[in-house]
């Protein structure tokens, strides 16, 4: 084969095999066939293998060494390919696969059971602080406890809970709807991982200790700052959320390049699940969100240990400041939970309504839509802090505005129950009730929008109210749906129905009777943040109903819990597609073997196990018969918009060296912490050699410049 072959091949992946796309993106065609003759032939492009990370063929002349023709064929399970493949990807037994395995299952597993152990923890601090306000004058707390409690209690709930949980269905799920083997960056996965746990136990040791950070999670200035709280407390909020933010951005840059290089061959852009565009947009919008709110607390840190005086208004210093880096950040994070949960519902609820997403394309864009304008609503948080009449304007016109896209998806869903002929299984009550609590969690938002009617409920309950239906019933409910409905998937066994239900009903009952009197409250005047309240404010009845409510939600989240446990040990044995769903996960077996995919499948609609009964196209998906790619640990890149497969990647064996990078950063910030610039130094230099170990180039990743041998005489310029 010449070098012009190999190019020709790599342009046109179609070149070695006559087939091109069928322009209505049906499948492959054969030459000039029409429509009526598609066939879902897959493709023989001459691929080159990359290492990870290392999309960057572009010479005409490579090696041809490197240059080969993938198989195709299949491997059904049980066959001698299947098992070499089974023991090309298997983590190495005990502890050492423990800690080195960069598998994306047992990574968003992870993800998923660490975010819930915060959300219990979370929820304890709730528990506390309602027994605290359920009567006048109580002294179950001192105001400092409370402060610590309430601020640990939002930090849990927001950053440690939310995004994680999310992040953890991401990570599992991704590359099995996707049709790859695994994330585009395995081993950056297993670090973004450990350094978030490592952010957590951070943020969580000062607790014991009565040095927790004590400010609120927002963590407004002058208050937060050196000259009003003079402890570590709010030093180790500074340092713990720099921390979480690098697990964060590096976990948001793996999804984005996993999305645009990792999807099976046919899978253009327009046939991912919604779930992966709410997650993508979320990824995007870390991206450029995390970094302001990095920067508030590094500036916040500096003014704190290095009497710099960003914020310091004596000394030329602008408090003002922090609100608009925090809320730059904080806005976009709301539709950071928010979207991706939405997205869990949108591909979830479909299958218990027997058809299609109603809209999916208003759906998909409506969610784009959302983020980009929840970048121009960071105002609505300060709208008391006298801005000008013209920002105010603008920015409360934009948060009305930026309910037009969540709308959207909102009459899709109800398009969708509608159209459809629901089963009403414990996912679709869950999904169900999410659908209400985001309409009243939005209803309320767009009250908030009115800069008058902000100005009066402004630091009330009202606020508290509809913060919990935005962050809490918005992202729990989906959640909580989502694992009833992957349970299976995950761990091979269905749930127990009558326990599903009754913790949705729990949950339901409970959440809106321990947050909907919040509102009440507002109205009635209970300001934000306080520890106690006399006798005759008239809010003793109302924080009495919340209590209770709270202790019921907890009620149903016990439930659940326990009906995890038994269905672990006793749920029925589930077959690779017990709810019958369309999308492409559903068709591995249950759980998931460690390589997802024996062959790479071929996709020609967005709904491949849903294609005979929907008869959208005329060709069909391959998914038994595909790319076999077993030389070492292999997937394919496709191209980013229509999903042509142009090169094998060669993927990393198991790792060390993401744990003990993540634990030497995360102790690099503890030497901040206690001001040892020895210890820090030396962390430091043992991030350095864990980086240089991660980084060194390997042959097998083909990571090292091959040898090629020219023609002489052959001018090369």
């Amino acid at each position: 084969m010449t070098d012009v072959d190999v190019a020709q091949n790599m342009s046109d992946p179609a070149g070695s095999s006559g087939l091109k796309p069928s322009p209505e993106g049906e499948g492959w065609v054969r030459g000039n066939q029409n429509k009526e003759e598609s066939l879902f032939n897959p493709p023989h492009p001459n691929l080159l293998p990359e290492g990870e990370g290392a999309y960057a063929v572009s010479s005409t002349s490579p090696n041809p060494a490197l240059t080969r023709i993938p198989e195709v064929g299949s491997a059904p399970i049980g066959s001698a390919e299947e098992k070499h493949l089974a023991e090309l990807w298997e983590s190495a037994p005990g502890w050492r696969g423990w800690l080195s395995t960069i598998d994306h299952k047992t990574i968003g597993m992870r993800y998923l059971v660490t975010a819930f152990i915060f959300l219990l923890m979370g929820g304890a601090e709730a528990l506390i602080m309602r027994l605290q306000l359920a009567r006048p004058d109580q002294t179950l707390l001192t105001p400092e406890q409370y402060n610590q409690l309430f601020t640990m209690h939002g930090i849990t709930m927001i950053f440690l809970y939310s995004l994680p949980v999310l992040s953890g269905f991401s990570n599992y799920l991704w590359p099995l709807m996707l049709g790859s083997r695994d994330m585009a960056f395995p081993r950056l996965n297993a670090f973004s991982y450990w350094v978030f746990l490592f952010a957590g136990i951070f943020l969580y040791t000062s607790f014991p200790l009565g040095e927790a950070p004590n400010a609120g999670w927002f963590n407004y200035v002058p208050f937060a700052g050196p000259e009003y709280n003079t402890g570590p407390n709010i030093d180790v909020y500074a340092l713990g959320m720099v921390l979480l933010g690098i697990s964060t951005t590096v976990g948001a840059i793996n999804f984005i390049v996993t999305l645009f290089r990792m999807r099976a061959p046919g899978m253009s852009i327009g046939r991912v699940p919604i779930l992966i565009w709410g997650t993508l947009t979320a990824a995007v919008a870390n991206v450029f969100a995390v970094p302001s709110v990095s920067l508030a607390f590094f500036l916040l840190w500096l003014d704190r240990q290095t009497d710099t005086h960003f914020f310091d208004m004596l000394n030329g210093g602008k408090p003002l400041l922090w609100q608009h880096l925090f809320w730059m950040f904080g806005h976009p994070w709301v539709y950071v939970v928010v979207l991706p949960a939405m997205g869990i519902v949108s591909d979830a609820l479909p299958t218990f309504c027997r058809r299609p997403l109603v809209g999916y394309s208003a759906v998909a864009l409506s969610t784009m839509a959302t983020m980009l304008l929840g970048f121009g609503v960071w105002i609505h948080h300060m709208f008391a802090t006298g801005l000008p009449p013209l920002a105010l304007s603008f920015f409360g016109a934009t948060s009305m505005v930026i309910s037009i896209p969540s709308a959207v998806a909102v009459f899709a869903w109800i398009a969708t129950i509608w159209l459809g002929r629901p089963v009403f299984n414990t996912p679709f009550l869950f999904f169900a009730g999410f659908v209400i609590l985001f309409m009243i969690g939005g209803f309320s938002g767009v009250m908030v929008a009115a800069v008058p009617l902000d100005l009066q409920l402004n630091e009330t309950y009202f606020i508290v109210a509809h913060l919990h239906y935005v962050l809490l019933g918005i992202n729990v409910f989906p959640v909580v749906g989502g694992i009833y409905y992957w349970f299976p998937k995950f761990f091979g066994r269905m749930m127990d129905e009558t326990l599903g239900k009754w913790s949705f009903w729990v949950m339901f009952i409970g959440f809106n009777l321990g947050f909907f009197p919040m509102h009440v409250l507002g109205l009635l005047g209970m300001p934000r943040r306080i520890y106690t309240y006399a006798p005759h404010m008239g809010w003793s009845t109302v924080n009495m109903v919340t209590s209770i409510g709270a202790f019921i939600f907890a009620a149903g989240i016990l439930i659940f819990i326990v009906n995890i446990l038994v269905s672990l040990k006793r749920g029925a044995l589930a077959s690779s597609n017990p709810w019958d769903a369309p999308t492409l996960e559903w068709a591995v077996q249950s759980p998931p073997p460690v390589y997802n995919f024996a062959v790479i499948p071929f996709i020609a609609s967005r709904h491949p196990l849903w294609e005979d009964r929907l008869d959208e196209n005329a060709g069909r998906s391959s998914l038994d018969q595909g790319y076999l790619l077993m030389e070492g640990r292999e997937t394919i890149g496709t191209t980013p918009l229509d999903a042509i497969p142009d090169v094998i990647l060669k993927m990393p064996e198991d790792s060390y060296t993401p744990f003990f990078l993540g634990l030497f950063g995360a102790l690099v910030f503890v030497g901040l912490l206690l001001h040892s610039r020895e210890f820090t130094v030396l962390m430091a230099l043992a991030c350095s050699l864990s980086l240089m170990v991660w980084l060194w180039p390997r042959k097998a990743l083909v990571q090292r410049v091959p040898d090629i041998k020219y023609n002489k005489g052959v001018a090369h310029g």
